[in-house]
């Protein structure tokens, strides 16, 4: 029993999802949602799985049951998974990674291997450019141009991370650099800095009277694989999860010209260096400098830079060049939504449906963040791989919230809600009757996302002609770095939102960071209310919220756009009733 600490939560989860996905490449039913909720379970626990199994304690994990405790045993004791190994076998090489494509289903990955020999995306690549695909039966010339699109976007998920996956990292490398004595600023720099929904790398600022005892701790650090380059200023290295790391220690007089210059972004430092040249100044990462004098005139503060060009502060998350630089100048940037503005969550999952943990559990750790409501929204009937609620169940879950809520006695409110899935012709999978009785509804679309652009459009401006609906949830259905949004025609969506009182939804999940910066800034200019909601499946994911909050920041929204910065006492006022 020795091996029990050896394995991270981190990696058991990993071989519980595998078993999931292959299962349902295999068409199981039922049992890949077990393994995948026992995975996100494990994910999220404080307490390292393996201590918890040297105790015997796995049965007290939610979502684990007797079968999958005993497989977990055998995961943390020796490393691996004999049943893991014998799914592995029984598909034909390379159905596994062809499967991770989007539009790539178990019955075409199969037969790809099967019938062309297809053991790779770099195959896949090959034969869809050759032809060769559609002349396969369920196959079609349109079917080799999805092919071809749903790689180009793989390969850009292998150059970037998701924002919510990084900035973790990069901010426990931030404090262990602070943390050194010798060390007096640090900061993120770059687009992590800017908070962009994907990361190509991560760059770092610091000042040091001890550079080299700085680059030494930095080079050194857990979970750095290898060094890629090391010198007094700057040090590059690579972690295990495959991100660059770049660290650059700079003099105390620049350091704010270089944290300006490499937060970028490079379109904006443009814009801010024409303002520069304009009076005959110089700006770069080292000041900002009067080239008829010699003299600097800012450098050590990044504040001071903007003052100095006769700017108001432009916050990281605007420095794009859209419009950032000329309203700093007329004095008009809005004042953006504070990441402690919101005050409860109006889209949370519980284990009545697919979630982790229990609404209690949730409620338990909203409040911990400080929040004063959540509205649980688990998923309808109609989406069967997320355990969907049927009417019956559902009224049975606004009896128990109605009970919650009673017993609390500490102000905190529970509120009832759903997600319903959007049919194909913007029906809404739950009756009216059912509907009426809850406080919050959002309506997403889960399924039929090759629609033409008309179709769709005219689906969800339907299904926000129901009077229950209160918010369209994840409006353009996208997965960053793994599924493009559907084709949909935003203005016309968004006219319909604001002119029927329905808010459009910031999805704050970090896969999902939808509507995306550029979405909720046009949303906003037709008169869109927002809400912001983590779609937390377990108590870990609540604390996504912050993602969402970055993203309306990016999109220029203020605490007004948004619904729940609004007190409870306000939200009937808000939400359609």
């Amino acid at each position: 029993m020795e091996s029990l600490s050896r394995m991270t939560n981190i990696e058991v989860a990993a071989i519980l999802y595998e078993v999931a996905d292959l299962l349902e490449i295999k068409g199981v039913r039922f049992k890949p949602q077990a393994y995948r909720r026992a995975a996100q379970a494990i994910e999220t626990l404080p307490e390292d799985i393996g201590e918890i199994a040297r105790k015997g304690s796995l049965d007290e994990v939610p979502g684990v049951g007797k079968s999958i405790a005993g497989k977990i045993r055998e995961i943390v004791e020796t490393g691996s998974l004999a049943y893991l190994s014998s799914l592995r076998e029984e598909l034909p090489e390379g159905v596994q990674h062809l499967t991770r494509l989007e539009g790539i289903g178990p019955k075409k990955a199969i037969a790809l291997s099967r019938e062309l020999g297809i053991r790779s995306v770099a195959d896949l690549e090959a034969a869809a450019k050759a032809g060769r695909i559609r002349d396969l039966p369920g196959f079609a010339e349109k079917t080799e141009a999805n092919i071809l699109a749903s790689i180009r976007v793989s390969k850009t998920a292998e150059e970037r991370r998701l924002l919510g996956y990084i900035l973790p990292i990069a901010r426990d490398i931030e404090r262990r650099l602070s943390s050194l004595p010798s060390v007096r600023r640090v900061s993120l720099a770059g687009s992590i800095r800017r908070r962009k929904e994907t990361i190509g790398d991560v760059d770092i600022l610091a000042t040091s009277s001890r550079p080299e005892e700085v680059m030494e701790v930095f080079a050194t650090l857990p979970g750095v694989s290898r060094v890629l380059a090391r010198g007094m200023t700057k040090t590059s290295v690579v972690l295990a999860t495959g991100v660059q790391v770049d660290l650059r220690v700079v003099e105390e007089r620049h350091f704010g010209a270089a944290l300006q210059y490499f937060t970028g972004s490079k379109e904006h430092n443009i814009a801010m260096r024409k303002l520069a040249i304009a009076r005959n100044w110089r700006l770069n990462e080292y000041g900002l400098v009067d080239l008829s004098s010699g003299r600097t005139i800012a450098g050590e503060d990044e504040a001071g830079v903007y003052r100095a060009l006769d700017l108001a502060w432009i916050e990281p998350e605007l420095r794009e060049d859209r419009g950032e630089v000329e309203a700093a100048r007329a004095g008009t940037l809005p004042k953006l939504v504070g990441y402690d503005a919101i005050r409860g969550d109006l889209h949370v999952h519980t284990r009545w449906s697919e979630g982790t943990h229990s609404i209690e559990e949730m409620a338990e750790a909203a409040r911990a963040l400080g929040y004063e409501y959540i509205a649980i929204c688990d998923h309808a009937e109609a989406l069967h791989i997320a355990r969907g609620l049927s009417p019956e169940r559902l009224v049975d879950q606004v009896r128990e919230i109605e009970r919650i809520n009673r017993a609390a006695d500490d102000g905190f409110t529970v509120l009832s809600g759903t997600e319903c899935n959007i049919g194909m012709d913007g029906n809404i999978d739950l009756p009216d009757s059912v509907l009426a009785d809850l406080d919050v509804v959002v309506a997403s679309v889960h399924s039929g996302f090759k629609q033409s652009e008309e179709e769709m459009t005219e689906r969800v401006i339907a299904a926000m002609g129901n009077d229950h609906v209160t918010i369209i949830g994840h409006p353009t259905g996208r997965i960053l770095l793994s599924r493009e949004p559907y084709r949909i025609d935003l203005p016309a969506v968004f006219d319909a939102a604001a002119a029927l009182g329905v808010a459009m939804e910031i999805n704050a999940f970090p896969g999902r960071l939808d509507l995306s910066d550029v979405n909720a800034r046009l949303a906003c200019e037709h008169g869109v209310s927002f809400s912001l909601g983590s779609d937390a499946h377990n108590r870990k994911n609540l604390c996504s919220m912050e993602f969402g909050v970055a993203t309306a920041r990016r999109g220029w929204l203020t605490a007004a756009d948004i619904v729940n910065t609004r007190p409870l006492s306000e939200l009937p006022l808000i939400l359609r009733s």
